[in-house]
């Protein structure tokens, strides 16, 4: 049945929530702001909220009022830095994801949001409302909601690609957003050791190479190197898109003629980043945005050839486990899309994947290794050894594909932190994944 919208203020919006309602804030930059305002003067009236979001990238109204969450709790699917903050304080949760299965959960296994309300452009002359650089599962949302809000935004980007709207017909209430900037993710600065960790990484880069970079101080790095090396015509197939990516673009680096899939086009599901970033991917045709399953199932990241899949860690076991999510019990980020591009750049012809982590950390004043014999207690498997690939720190890159546990133990060792390789070769014999006299 064809829905007729209805113009509304955010207050008259705010009003048709009850208690014990599930809402849907959709995602990162989409998260609506007039309408979280007007929802947050009603807390107290309405209880026993449940919200659902991810990657929240400035405060909320809803959690700010209600510092002892007795009214609010938030569910994430991958944590920001103010998601942590708020789990830390008891308020936020983690809803576990491979972030490329997000759509399927919400038409398999979700329940129906009674609302569902998010930032979109003004509607253009088709009628279609931009979701903007927020693509994700957001046709999912539209599809399974029970209400749909719009928040239309003047200063939200409008992208192109697939997936990348609602239309008059399918929104049940329109209300005015706000006339801001968009909330920025400061570019990350990039360290020696991230440096040096790029050098390594950047040399095996290819031309016509298919880029997926997450974010951070190496990826950055690997951005930046690229851009001042002769490599031509790389590919963009990424689940994130960010301002190193568009510095690389801009250096001439990439064009995409080697895709075998989006030929010519650098595609996201989403962007989070400056302005310049912002700026760049509004109503830009060179950029795609798709649907976070068709950007990061591995089924469709293997049709591009020679995918070069860059990732963080921060732990590595010496049978090759990842864990880039926790640090013990504590919740940090999320598994995100790392799974799945690990394992789709395995797929692709000619593929590789490189999981990047200094090689130590200080915590308490205290120097740590990131290479260990064990995972911490309670930190979370990311990344399987099964799926390992290219491990890189500042003293080398070695790969474990086809290696046995005692190989894999001796290699990881080999690209510790001098100062732990001692402890963590005994360590290795002492539990056998070394065995007395292995070559």
């Amino acid at each position: 049945m064809t829905k007729s919208a209805k113009r509304i203020t955010a207050d008259e919006a705010a009003a048709l929530v009850q208690s014990g309602m599930w809402l849907d804030y959709g995602a990162v930059l989409g998260q609506p702001d007039a309408f979280d305002a007007a929802l947050a003067a009603r807390l107290g009236q309405v209880t026993d909220l449940r919200f659902r979001s991810v990657l929240t990238a400035q405060p909320r109204a809803v959690l700010e009022a209600d510092p002892e969450g007795r009214h609010v709790h938030w569910f994430s699917t991958h944590f920001s830095g103010y998601d942590r903050r708020k789990h830390d304080a008891g308020m936020a949760h983690y809803l576990p994801v491979n972030l490329g299965e997000v759509p399927d959960y919400y038409r398999r296994f979700i329940d129906p949001p009674d609302i569902v309300v998010f930032k979109t452009a003004p509607m253009d002359a088709q009628g279609y409302f931009n979701f903007g650089p927020n693509t994700l599962w957001m046709r999912a949302l539209v599809e399974r909601g029970k209400v749909i809000i719009v928040e239309e935004t003047p200063t939200l980007p409008y992208v192109m690609g697939d997936g990348t709207g609602v239309h008059l017909s399918e929104v049940d209430y329109i209300i005015p957003g706000l006339d801001r900037p968009m909330a920025e993710l400061p570019k990350a600065p990039a360290t020696d050791v991230d440096r040096a960790v790029a050098r390594l990484i950047a040399a095996e880069v290819e031309d016509g190479s298919c880029l997926q970079i997450g974010i951070g101080g190496m990826p950055n790095a690997v951005c930046s190197l690229l851009a001042d090396s002769p490599v031509s015509d790389l590919g963009i197939h990424t689940e994130m898109l960010t301002d190193g990516i568009v510095d690389l673009f801009r250096a001439g680096r990439i064009t995409g003629a080697r895709k075998q899939q989006d030929i010519g086009r650098m595609v996201c599901t989403f962007a989070l980043g400056s302005q310049y970033l912002y700026d760049f991917v509004d109503h830009n045709p060179q950029v795609a945005f798709h649907p976070v399953e068709y950007t990061n199932l591995p089924h469709n990241i293997m049709r591009n050839d020679r995918v070069v899949s860059i990732n963080n860690t921060t732990q590595i076991d010496l049978q090759g486990q990842a864990a880039s999510e926790t640090d013990g019990f504590r919740h940090i980020s999320g598994t995100g899309g790392q799974l799945q591009f690990v394992r789709g750049a395995f797929a692709s012809k000619g593929g590789k994947s490189f999981m990047c982590l200094a090689s130590t950390y200080d915590k308490r004043g205290e120097r740590r290794s990131r290479i260990v014999t064990a995972l911490t207690r309670g930190n979370v498997v990311t990344t399987p050894r099964t799926d390992m690939m290219y491990v890189v720190t500042e003293y080398g890159m070695v790969n474990l594909k086809g290696r046995s546990i005692a190989e894999r133990a001796r290699l990881l060792i080999s690209i510790a932190h001098p100062d732990f390789r001692e402890d963590l070769e005994r360590d290795a014999y002492d539990h056998r994944l070394i065995p007395r006299g292995f070559f």
